[in-house]
């Protein structure tokens, strides 16, 4: 992508490869050791789905957000500025969280309990991975511990 300056690692590169693994089993683990079928009439399940579309159109919105700006890396483009209006007016990392509540959607929706509990290691690396992202993002925008202040970290209306 143009506009990224630096190596691999100073770009965030090893939490990009991380997430790899912790995003597969997140999508996994329900699957494998979930209910095998999803019932309609079972709330939790609806529950659950509901969840998870909400989670991707957060995620989706995030992305569609930064435009041209969008990278895989924590460390913001050379080009790009900060957002504060749509969805990053409601939650700094929308991505993120919408990671968060698809996952834990998924997991409610297959019913299963290892899926949820994974669901607490996708909170903490996303909040490790967006407290580096933040390092960088205050380094680089002087607006940004305002902007902070104002929004929530992960999760609309809740953190």
């Amino acid at each position: 992508m143009t506009g990224e300056t630096g190596g691999f690692t100073s770009r965030g590169g090893w939490w990009v490869l991380a997430q790899v693994p912790v995003m597969l089993v997140a999508l996994v683990a329900p699957l494998a050791w979930g209910a095998g079928s999803f019932d309609a009439a079972n709330a939790l399940q609806i529950a659950g789905a509901v969840l998870t579309g909400l989670g991707s159109l957060l995620a989706i919105a995030g992305l569609a957000s930064l435009g041209s700006a969008l990278t895989p890396f924590p460390r913001p483009l050379a080009t790009a500025r900060l957002r504060q209006s749509g969805v990053y007016a409601w939650v700094r990392h929308p991505i993120y969280g919408g990671v968060i509540l698809a996952s834990l959607g998924w997991s409610m929706a297959w019913l299963s309990l290892p899926g949820i509990l994974f669901v607490v290691i996708v909170v903490l690396f996303f909040d490790r991975k967006s407290a580096f992202e933040e390092r960088l993002l205050r380094a680089r925008f002087p607006e940004y511990a305002g902007y902070a202040r104002r929004v929530r970290k992960l999760l609309p209306w809740i953190y």
